[in-house]
């Protein structure tokens, strides 16, 4: 099958969604379909790699990605175009939300799919009201299907009409974005040398950009509890919407304001493996979202699948806690203060999680996701007769 993945996200650009298309057209490619990714222009992009990689024209996916993408389908025929849909991912513009209106309007276009990584409204102008979401929705309904990655987004989706009649709903959780394999010929010591932790320091780790959402402002008040022999890795760096830049800088004022400056490492963009190397070399991970833990977020299957033990905050994902995290509560550092300690001076109880934790992100494999995703297809070709 001939599938193309639209999405504005695509490394080297940070983010979360490119991690996943990435990925997703990988396991894609290993059961034996023709993969291409649509993917807007990025400085420094090296696209060599197994999955074919199309950069469009764009900078901006405004009203004239209409014709960019048109004319790639034109040359590509395929007979899947899957959107990757994060609202901020494509700037909050409501051009992508109506792309699958437009293509239906084509003669012979492909079968039309969407997964919602987030149900966030576009921007369209002061007071827009309900008209946000009913353009959300339009893109949803106006495809032949949608993948939504989490039980609670299925809800919403079904309340606004989706897979009904001729319509197409699917729950295909996400995966961890990065896989465990660090770079070759790597030592754990020798990584944490490099890094700056001694052997008595306790190496904490963060996985993801920092925006408002991730608690990250948290985690620092948090770490300035402890005593100093707890560093923090923050694995990753600011987000591309001018709120999230806007948010790092306070946090990196915080951290002055704190004189955690030589507690806290924050590494920027990295490639795959040093994620990996760097996952592995951390004694515990806080992820303290202020929306709640949730399977869509790469990063914490990311932590578990690296067998990681991990602190984070109730929210819809199953989590066990005491079996694959430790739970405390939003926006507490003294309670996540707390769990670190604890869980630094409890070797038994890190051993639980990582055991579990890891067990747990097995279920959520690439290669199962890609097989979900190769029957949802076949049943749209099919069901086109």
């Amino acid at each position: 099958m001939n599938i193309v993945l639209l999405s504005a996200e695509y490394p080297p650009l940070p983010g979360g969604v490119g991690d996943y298309t990435r990925n997703l057209g990988m396991a894609l490619l290993q059961r034996g379909h023709a993969v291409t990714v649509l993917t807007g222009i990025a400085d420094g992009a090296d696209d060599r790699q197994p999955v074919r990689v199309v950069r469009l024209p764009l900078r901006q996916w405004d009203w004239r990605c209409w014709r960019v993408v048109r004319r790639a389908l034109n040359d590509l025929k395929p007979d899947v175009l899957h959107l990757q849909y994060q609202t901020g991912a494509y700037g909050m513009h409501p051009a992508i939300n109506f792309l699958p209106w437009r293509l239906r309007l084509e003669a012979n276009r492909p079968r039309l799919v969407v997964t919602a990584h987030d149900l966030l409204p576009p921007y369209l102008f002061p007071k827009a009201g309900p008209l946000r979401d009913w353009v959300t929705q339009r893109l949803m309904l106006d495809s032949d299907a949608v993948v939504a990655t989490n039980d609670a987004d299925e809800a919403q989706l079904r309340r606004w009409g989706a897979g009904q009649g001729h319509h197409s709903l699917a729950v295909i959780p996400i995966g961890a974005n990065v896989a465990v394999a660090p770079p070759p010929g790597w030592d754990r010591q020798e990584w944490r040398a490099r890094l700056g932790i001694a052997p008595e320091m306790m190496l904490i780790a963060y996985f993801g950009l920092i925006s408002r959402s991730k608690g990250v402002n948290t985690l620092i008040e948090a770490l300035a509890r402890l005593p100093e022999t707890f560093r923090l890795l923050v694995i990753g760096g600011e987000a591309t919407a001018p709120q999230d830049r806007m948010y790092a800088e306070e946090v990196q004022r915080q951290i002055t304001a704190l004189r955690m400056n030589e507690r806290v490492t924050i590494t920027g963009y990295c490639d795959e493996a040093t994620v990996s190397a760097h996952l592995l070399a951390a004694d515990l991970a806080a992820l303290p979202f202020t929306d709640g833990a949730s399977f869509r977020r790469g990063s914490l299957l990311a932590m578990l699948a690296h067998g990681v033990p991990t602190i984070t905050t109730p929210g819809s994902a199953s989590l066990c806690d005491q079996t694959h995290v430790v739970l405390t509560p939003p926006d507490d550092p003294a309670a996540l203060a707390a769990a670190i300690e604890r869980l630094a001076h409890d070797p038994v109880l890190r051993e639980r999680l990582s055991a579990g934790g890891a067990a747990l992100a097995g279920r959520f494999s690439w290669e199962v996701i890609a097989r979900q995703h190769e029957e949802l297809y076949h049943g749209l070709r099919n069901a086109r007769g």
